[in-house]
């Protein structure tokens, strides 16, 4: 009897995440979908000649997603100045030298990871520090949150920043010269080369590929980048070159080109290749912790820096939101403070009979800090969180937010409150590592090893739904993150839950 190519059938220890079937020991799988579920023998009498892959030793579950990452970004972060980890100034200025000592006089040098607490800083750096090493070469370098930049003298001379140079909406420059905040850090980025087609694609062809690799089968990219980058992604879908699903949003600034992007009821939101969907519209409704951007209500943060910088407003999300239902796209909105969140939920309360009639889900990304009032309006909201955040902002929450330090990731209690949870790294913020995810989630132990509100402790089984069938959810995918007939034929092989992984897609 020979075999049908066209058929497979995978003996593995199986978590389906399907409530009618929670575990099986072998799956039929056939042009891409799953076809039936259930024992091996069950499994075998419906495809006596069906291919077989033998992972009796593994366990199998639908396959993990990334519910938020800048994929392209990520793809150029690979190569750039990681400082990641970097404990002092001294040490910047050493990786940054040795990367100018490597690089051409005049080229731009870009970089980040690091976080001020880590750096031992209790103020915004100055450019003199870099210029002492890098005094020919303009450099831009990105906090781990994205939501500050450190730049050289020579920098900010070619982006035409001075101290006379007005703060722009929604941003701030740090005087003396050397730190810009929020959109202020835009000034300088635009003063940056833009990158040609080419590098585009191979930075996006490299996240993907990296992602891939570490067992994940699809992303949602947010809206954090150029243009360029998802067009990136759509031409690698067009060449049958990506190798995960990619759901994506826009900046709600281009959500008038909308409809010039294929988007709307009468036209499919996938790309040619079949595993590209333009699916959200991004907003922001404040910064970010480690850079004191956050917004918050009173009394805001404990060294008295204020309490944050609105961004985004209530009405403009609100009314945007709106244009993005009625085109069949997600809210996407950034919200990391207590006061950020408790107004995304008012803006939302406007849209939810609207999202609800399009079926399309609302969605707040990060959900930080949170009032206890504001956790039950989750209530079927899709909530991007990432765990893996928690590492290092422990030791931040203890000393900027030690009022909120009882409210801040919630996971339980947002899952408790009716929310779908969905599990992200926020790359290149932090890197795209699950086991980060899973350990944070479930010790709620900080880099210093400290707990942080040990009562929001998740189990091995909520970290994998979080990270399979809560990101399906939140994009509104329902044949993903679940084993069953007809899901997709997308999985991870685990030697254990929350161990080594890897993709499997048939």
């Amino acid at each position: 009897m020979t075999a049908r190519p066209d058929l497979t059938v995978i003996h593995a220890r199986t978590l389906t995440l399907d409530d009618a079937q929670p575990e099986a020991r072998a799956v039929l799988v056939g042009g891409g979908r799953v076809l039936a579920v259930g024992t091996r023998e069950e499994v075998a009498a419906l495809a006596p000649r069906a291919g077989v892959l033998d992972h009796r030793d593994l366990l199998l579950t639908p396959g993990l997603s990334d519910a938020h990452i800048h994929l392209v970004g990520y793809g150029f972060s690979l190569s750039e100045l990681g400082l990641q980890g970097a404990r002092s100034v001294s040490e910047v200025q050493a990786k940054l030298l040795q990367r100018t000592m490597n690089t051409p006089a005049g080229t731009w040098i870009r970089g980040g990871g690091f976080l001020l607490g880590e750096l031992g800083l209790n103020d915004y750096p100055a450019a003199q520090a870099l210029d002492e090493v890098s005094p020919h070469h303009p450099v831009l370098l990105y906090s781990r949150d994205l939501h500050l930049a450190w730049a050289n003298s020579l920098a900010l001379r070619l982006a035409g920043v001075t101290g006379a140079t007005p703060d722009p909406e929604g941003g701030r420059i740090v005087r003396p010269l050397g730190t810009l905040l929020e959109n202020a850090t835009d000034l300088v980025a635009r003063a940056m080369p833009a990158p040609s087609e080419a590098e585009y694609l191979r930075a996006a062809r490299a996240g993907a590929d990296d992602l891939a690799a570490r067992g994940y089968v699809s992303a949602h990219t947010m809206a954090s980048e150029d243009a360029q980058a998802p067009r990136a992604l759509q031409a690698l879908a067009a060449r049958g070159e990506l190798p995960l699903r990619v759901w994506a949003s826009l900046p709600h600034e281009r959500l008038d080109h909308a409809r010039e992007l294929g988007l709307g009821q009468s036209v499919s939101r996938e790309g040619p290749g079949g595993l590209f969907q333009w699916g959200g519209v991004k907003f922001f409704a404040d910064g970010a912790l480690g850079s004191r951007t956050a917004w918050l209500h009173a009394p805001g943060f404990a060294d008295g820096s204020g309490t944050g910088i609105p961004l985004d407003s209530p009405a403009l999300i609100r009314e945007r939101g709106a244009e993005a239902l009625r085109l069949g796209l997600s809210p996407v909105t950034h919200a990391i403070g207590d006061r950020a969140n408790t107004e995304v939920l008012d803006a939302y309360d406007g849209l939810r009979d609207l999202a609800a009639r399009r079926g399309v889900p609302l969605r707040i990304e990060h959900a930080q800090h949170l009032r206890p009032e504001d956790l039950p309006r989750f209530r079927g909201i899709a909530a991007g969180v990432q765990p893996i955040h928690l590492l290092a902002d422990g030791p931040l929450i203890r000393s900027l937010l030690p009022h909120l330090e009882g409210e801040s990731y919630a996971f339980r209690r947002l899952r408790d409150a009716g929310a779908i949870l969905a599990f992200g790294s926020d790359a290149p913020v932090a890197p795209p590592e699950y086991r980060a995810n899973f350990a944070a989630a479930i010790t709620r132990r900080d880099d210093e090893g400290q707990p942080l509100a040990s009562g929001e402790a998740l189990t091995e089984m909520d970290v994998l739904w979080a990270h399979t069938r809560g990101p399906a959810l939140a994009a509104g995918w329902d044949d993903e993150g679940v084993i069953r007939p007809g899901a997709r034929a997308a999985f991870t092989l685990w030697d254990r839950l929350g161990g080594n992984a890897r993709a499997l897609v048939l």
